[in-house]
């Protein structure tokens, strides 16, 4: 695809001054991305907002689509490690029509992201790297940053580095450890009933983690319950599903939610919450995964935080408690 590029890019150079609609024109269209050559996007055409942004130095590219215009521009870290960006596709239906620019992205590894087979390459440090280049990329500055989940992790090493270009921070379903997160996983196992607890807990010790009655109680008794209690789950979570790059999971995380053996164990930021001077938005949700009082406490923690628990909602409380979620993100956005 390299060659395609390069012709496409030269090509359209020599016609790009016919082609660059007026700034009023480029007001009205999420479309127009590029104005000059830069190796990987056409220049002057219309990509419904789409624009690849070179990470790792410039030696791989990740996707990133911008949808809506606004004063306030929003950057979303997806979960995972290495889930796509699709399950956040709600967020369009909320907060472009609002008056927010928001810009998903599929990190690398993942969807329409280049997917090298470098396992260096997945580590939270070099990750937390690639979200400065993407931010630097979309040309970002005083922004806010959402991250969900493995996203919200993400999002709070990058609010302690680069503070000084963040207008605001969400982190939303994502505890300050994974020993805390572990604590409350652990404690919804107990809430299976014994006969299938028992049979996890022999998958468990056996590592037999790719057989069908594994997955079969992960879902039936922990997925729909603490995940998402929508049914059926929407189809943009289940694409996301269809998109994830289990090495990259298996890798960082391990093989479900409810067993972490990846190399983000022992992952911690509560003794540098205090730190995160940002104006912050903590989001969680009655039956997630995280522990709310976990959220609750780490508000406290941080000088210019607030958390907001949703009732009725799970891991994904932006689908399955979505009126109730997305009033209170816009609530912060308005105070941002």
């Amino acid at each position: 695809m390299t060659h395609r590029r390069g012709f496409i890019a030269g090509a359209a150079a020599t016609a790009a001054a016919t082609l660059v609609p007026t700034s009023s024109q480029a007001r009205a269209s999420d479309e127009i991305t590029v104005r000059k050559p830069d190796g990987l996007n056409p220049v002057g055409v219309r990509t419904d907002g789409v624009k690849l942004v070179p990470v790792v130095g410039g030696k791989y590219k990740v996707w990133t689509k911008r949808v809506g215009h606004g004063n306030t521009k929003i950057l979303l870290l997806h979960g995972g490690p290495a889930f796509s960006h699709e399950y956040l596709e709600a967020m369009s239906s909320f907060l472009p029509p609002g008056g927010y620019e928001i810009y998903y992205y599929d990190q690398l590894g993942v969807n329409n992201s280049d997917q090298p087979d470098d396992t260096r390459l997945w580590t939270l440090p070099r990750y937390l790297e690639e979200v400065e280049e993407v931010r630097q990329g979309l040309g970002l500055d005083r922004f806010v940053l959402f991250g969900h989940s493995w996203g919200g992790i993400l999002a709070m090493e990058y609010a302690l580095r680069h503070p000084q270009v963040l207008k605001g921070l969400v982190v939303s379903n994502m505890v300050a450890s994974i020993d805390a997160y572990l604590v409350h996983t652990n404690a919804l196992k107990q809430t299976i009933p014994a006969p299938a607890r028992q049979r996890l807990e022999q998958l468990e010790a056996a590592k037999d983690f790719d057989n069908p009655d594994y997955e079969q109680i992960m879902m039936e008794h922990l997925y729909v319950k603490c995940i998402c209690r929508l049914d059926p789950w929407p189809d943009a979570l289940m694409r996301s599903f269809k998109h994830l790059n289990k090495a990259i999971y298996l890798q960082m995380q391990g093989p479900s939610e409810f067993e972490f053996s990846g190399n983000l164990r022992g992952w911690t930021v509560w003794d540098r919450l205090p730190q995160i001077k940002t104006r912050t938005l903590l989001l969680g949700a009655r039956h997630d995964t995280m522990d709310p009082k976990d959220i609750q406490r780490m508000a406290t923690l941080m000088p210019n935080a607030q958390a907001f628990i949703c009732r009725n909602g799970s891991h994904l409380s932006m689908w399955d408690d979505q009126a109730v979620y997305f009033k209170a993100l816009m609530d912060f956005l308005r105070r941002v």
